[in-house]
């Protein structure tokens, strides 16, 4: 092995933002030695070093994408097993190397078809746009190609540049960030979403109960009664999954963005029980040690995002789910109790349902049944 490539990290990640090395060039590593750890979506993960051999270079620097199959390092003395190319500039160290941009087999192509037969993910610009973009201080990955099959002309980064002098630098979008965005313009493609808003009398409530394993306890109750909503729906089979355990997706704001951890089994378990798990979850996202399978399988999401400000929302579903409650903030409000006035206390909601997986009628009865259980002592 000559070029170690960044590995397949699971849970269908393509790609991880390099945070620290751990080694540099001229060292001498140990197989299964920590080389260095990339942020991922979901988690930091550290990632070590497949065999021994001695560093020769280190391709790329902290905050720098890699995608799956990318070289991550070269080894020194090792044989060359490696049969395809670097595609484009990789760093090594304070150098920065041109590699060869041919399909391997098909030394002919033209500098077009080379670029088209890219990952559209990658920035598609010759080595003398890449250099005018680097005299420019134009970051390539936010300009926009007009050229043939989306390449960049020295125009695009010309204007790109003009741009960023009237306006401010744009920046790309990294780690949690990245993906949420994504998620968020897949939802907006796919989804039907429609919102029903209701509030909930919880004047019944002890003192001191907890709102999060309230809310939990409903939405496993609903699941139980109503279970159209706890359920994946393929939208390009137009296929629908019920499903009997309920794993419940939790939105966690964070400083880097909004994490989603899976409340396993809610219905199965008791309250103590689900918020000690709840607790371990959300301290795994805070320290970024979750492990990717606790961020995946969700089949109903829940955001309280009432404990910092808002009333009603829309929340967002993310495919394959079909469902999202929204809890908003708990507020004091002025009642009619056997034809007189009366201060309760309320506890807005919003509930988005696709509406391709699930009629009206469904998701209003899914509603009323956690209306109801929110409203016991």
């Amino acid at each position: 092995m000559r070029y170690f490539k960044l590995p397949d990290l699971g849970e269908g990640l393509q790609e991880a933002e390099i945070v620290e090395w751990h080694i540099k060039a001229g060292d001498s590593v140990e197989e299964d030695q920590i080389i260095l750890s990339v942020e991922t979506a979901k988690a930091i993960v550290d990632v070590p070093s497949p065999c021994a051999g001695k560093v020769l270079a280190l391709f790329g620097g902290a905050g720098d994408q890699v995608h799956v199959g990318e070289p991550l390092l070269e080894y020194a003395d090792a044989q060359d097993d490696d049969s395809g190319t670097v595609v484009g500039t990789v760093k090594t160290g304070s150098r920065d190397v041109e590699r060869d941009e041919f399909i391997v087999g098909s030394p002919e192509a033209s500098e077009t078809e080379q670029h088209s037969r890219r990952d559209p993910g990658r920035v598609l610009a010759t080595p003398l746009i890449r250099a005018l973009a680097e005299r420019l201080d134009v970051d390539l990955a936010q300009v926009a190609g007009s050229g043939a099959h989306g390449l960049i002309t020295s125009e695009d980064v010309e204007k790109a540049a003009r741009v960023r002098d009237d306006f401010g630098s744009a920046h790309t979008l990294k780690g949690v960030r990245r993906v949420m965005a994504r998620n968020m313009a897949r939802a907006h493609a796919e989804v039907v979403g429609v919102t029903l808003y209701d509030d909930v009398d919880i004047h019944a409530w002890k003192q001191g109960e907890d709102p999060t394993m309230r809310l939990v306890r409903a939405i496993g109750v609903a699941c139980r009664e109503a279970p159209q909503l706890n359920a994946w729906f393929d939208g390009g089979k137009l296929s629908l999954r019920l499903i009997d355990r309920v794993d419940l997706g939790i939105a966690v704001d964070t400083p880097d963005g909004l994490f989603v951890p899976v409340l396993r089994d809610i219905a199965g378990r008791t309250a103590d029980d689900l918020r000690r798990g709840l607790d371990n979850l959300r301290a795994a996202v805070k320290s970024r040690k979750i492990p990717p399978q606790e961020m995946t399988g969700a089949t109903i999401s829940l955001s309280n995002f009432g404990t910092i400000a808002g009333r009603y929302a829309n929340p967002v579903i993310v495919p394959p789910t079909v469902a999202i409650l929204g809890a908003g903030r708990l507020r004091d409000e002025v009642v009619a109790v056997d034809g007189n006035p009366a201060v309760h206390r309320m506890l807005p909601l919003s509930l988005t349902f696709d509406h391709r997986a699930a009629s009206g009628g469904e998701a209003a009865r899914f509603l009323a049944v956690i209306m109801r259980d929110l409203a016991q002592v």
